[in-house]
């Protein structure tokens, strides 16, 4: 009895430990929303406007794109502003056909006027950073928009941010991302509101509040100088930049995010892509943590800084305690004793934790849809699911901060794209560029399974509060692991709310790119 009561302890503290950290950064997501309605009124505007326009320099930074290359060229084509005064690079680090397809792009653009080039390596020296750092060393433009291959560039982006760099201070001006199929599937849902939460409530109470917030990696423009100022690109994170970021801000230079400025993208229609481009924003942004956290902390920039700031570089460690949580719940149902109707055990500890962590999860995402979307009602209905995904994540994420944290070295991942764009009936299982996810899909199903058990033995000590939350842990994970074997394997089954559509394509390389309107896209 006595080693029973001590593990009783130890499993209680370390618990109700947990549960304090997520009720802690809980407070900081109030915080934030908090920060963004005080801030609402502050949009930012030019301090002026430039007499005469300066040359831009485009950049697409591209590897293995055959499905949405053309599409990015053609868009960025459209673009509204001076010909003679814009710059365009395709920075090509391909080993498939899409080399060949950019080729013909390009000499297309460059007979109708366009000062268009294609720089292709062939290594990935450096991934995108130094795709990034290559173009600059000879590119002409005082500033510099960069697009990923999953973007539409809005004709108007340059026209409605160049005008404050009028202020020398300025060295970055970010857009917000757009979603172009947003409404494919259950899975496109949840991302567009974990994004919209991330860019409207986050980059929204951090720009208007004067603390430090960070380049998006796309659709955002660049005072050239302040890239080179702080450094340049560097390619020891696999976040180059959220890295450039903050060591920009760090020299004094200032960013400006425009939350009305969309620029519109593709998102992610396979689990496993998906899974990749977290586990890399995961790693990389821990990367960066160990980084340059010491380097904010040892700057002159003020304390309100340095505070969001360790928030945001640290979040993503809140993965790691997860699985202690998650490991912990069983163990710990069965350690601790429920007499038949009393709830107090939960109700004066658990739960309070547990609301002010869960509950400003929820509040976050939903005012994000309530801020930015008119049909926000209809968008809400997802959040729920967003929550369950994002449990279904944690072994993935943890694995990615481990990695970090051990210092293990990886490629740049790519995330794939397949230029779908609306639930049409194509078939996109049959395009190249899979991800296949090895064991974790396995694992993430027997953790699926484990919550099951949990949620049983929840309603076998009468722990009756426990059991939603149980049954949408194992929804998260089995829904995560579940989708991620069927999306590897091609299969398909119909129902869009669980396993999203069963037929979409993105059409062969040479044919589905003319297909696409740049304009009706950006639309």
């Amino acid at each position: 009895m006595e080693i029973f009561f001590i593990l009783k302890i130890i499993f209680s503290v370390i618990y109700l430990a947990i549960l304090l950290v997520f009720a802690v950064y809980g407070l900081h997501r109030y915080l934030l929303l908090f920060l963004y309605y005080r801030n609402k009124h502050k949009k930012p505007s030019p301090k002026g406007r430039f007499s005469q326009l300066p040359r831009v320099t485009v950049q697409l930074p591209m590897y293995n794109e055959k499905y949405v290359a053309a599409r990015l060229i053609e868009a960025t084509c459209v673009l509204d502003y001076p010909r003679d005064l814009l710059e365009i690079q395709v920075l090509d680090d391909s080993t498939d056909a899409t080399t060949e397809i950019v080729t013909r792009k390009v000499e297309e653009a460059r007979a109708k006027g366009f000062d268009i080039t294609l720089i292709h390596r062939d290594n990935r020296a450096g991934y995108k950073a130094g795709a990034l750092q290559n173009g600059l060393a000879t590119a002409r433009g005082e500033f510099v928009a960069i697009f990923d291959a999953d973007f539409i560039p809005n004709p108007r982006l340059l026209m409605e941010t160049i005008h404050f760099f009028t202020d020398p201070k300025v060295g970055l001006v970010q857009s917000r991302w757009g979603h172009i199929n947003r409404e494919y599937s259950a899975l496109t849902e949840v991302q567009s509101i974990f994004l919209d939460g991330h860019f409207v409530i986050e980059q929204g109470a951090r720009s208007r509040s004067g603390r430090f917030f960070n380049f998006n990696g796309t659709a955002g423009i660049w005072r050239k100088e302040a890239v080179l100022d702080a450094g340049g690109w560097q390619h020891d994170t696999l976040t180059e930049d959220l890295d450039l970021s903050y060591r920009a801000q760090l020299n004094g230079w200032e960013f400006v995010f425009l939350q009305d400025i969309v620029s519109p993208a593709e998102l992610p229609v396979d689990m496993n892509a998906f899974k990749s481009q977290q586990h890399h924003w995961t790693k990389g942004s821990i990367q960066t943590c160990l980084k340059v956290l010491p380097l904010i902390w040892r700057s002159r920039v003020p304390l309100k800084v340095k505070i969001e700031a360790t928030f945001h570089l640290t979040s993503n460690f809140c993965y790691l305690l997860m699985v202690v949580l998650a490991a912990m719940l069983l163990p710990s149902l069965y350690l601790r004793s429920y007499s038949a109707g009393d709830l107090r055990p939960i109700l004066t500890m658990d739960l309070p934790l547990f609301v002010t962590a869960m509950l400003s999860f929820l509040i976050f995402y939903t005012m994000a849809q309530v801020e930015q979307s008119s049909r926000w009602y209809t968008k809400i209905l997802y959040v729920p699911m967003l929550v369950s995904v994002g449990v279904g994540l944690v072994l993935n994420n943890a694995k990615a901060v481990l990695e970090a944290l051990f210092g293990k070295q990886s490629a740049f991942p790519r995330t794939p794209k397949y230029n779908v764009t609306s639930r049409d009936g194509k078939k996109w299982r049959k395009c190249d560029y899979k991800t296949i996810r090895g064991i974790l899909p396995y694992l993430e199903i027997v953790v699926g399974l484990y919550f099951l058990v949990t949620a049983y033995m929840a309603f076998s000590k009468q722990a009756y509060i426990a059991m939603p939350l149980m049954l949408v842990f194992a929804g998260g994970t089995l829904y995560v692991g579940l989708l991620s074997l069927l999306h590897s394997r091609g299969v398909g089954l119909k129902g869009r709310m669980l396993f999203g559509p069963t037929h979409v394509d993105a059409a062969p390389a040479e044919t589905a790119q003319e297909e696409t309107s740049p304009d009706a896209q950006a639309a």
